[in-house]
């Protein structure tokens, strides 16, 4: 595996959507993470609802993330409602911080 693919999800995690206390990616927001023969970072990622009103400042924050890994020369996100997101795609940490057991 590509260790940028790490890199990327580690800034990822650094990620919050304005409106809940958790990283998008411990949100289960991010389905995959994938870096071609072209330098090109490949998100493909969900949000909690369809009109979701931070919906620009979360793909720009992707962006800056991913942009920040060395050697990533693009970023592709492919925003997707397939599966739709829900509270069981959390981390276990993210459902102990936001209260659902």
């Amino acid at each position: 595996m590509d260790k940028r693919i790490d890199l990327i999800i580690n800034n990822l995690k650094e990620v919050y959507d304005p409106e809940i206390p958790v990283n998008i990616y411990d949100l289960g927001l991010i389905y995959n993470v994938d870096v071609d023969e072209k330098n090109n970072a490949n998100i493909v990622m969900t949000l909690t609802a369809p009109g979701c009103p931070v919906v620009d400042i979360l793909m720009d924050d992707v962006t800056a993330a991913t942009r920040a890994v060395e050697g990533i020369e693009n970023v592709n996100i492919d925003l997707t409602f397939d599966p739709p997101w829900d509270k069981s795609m959390m981390s276990e940490e993210a459902r102990l911080e936001l209260g659902f057991f």
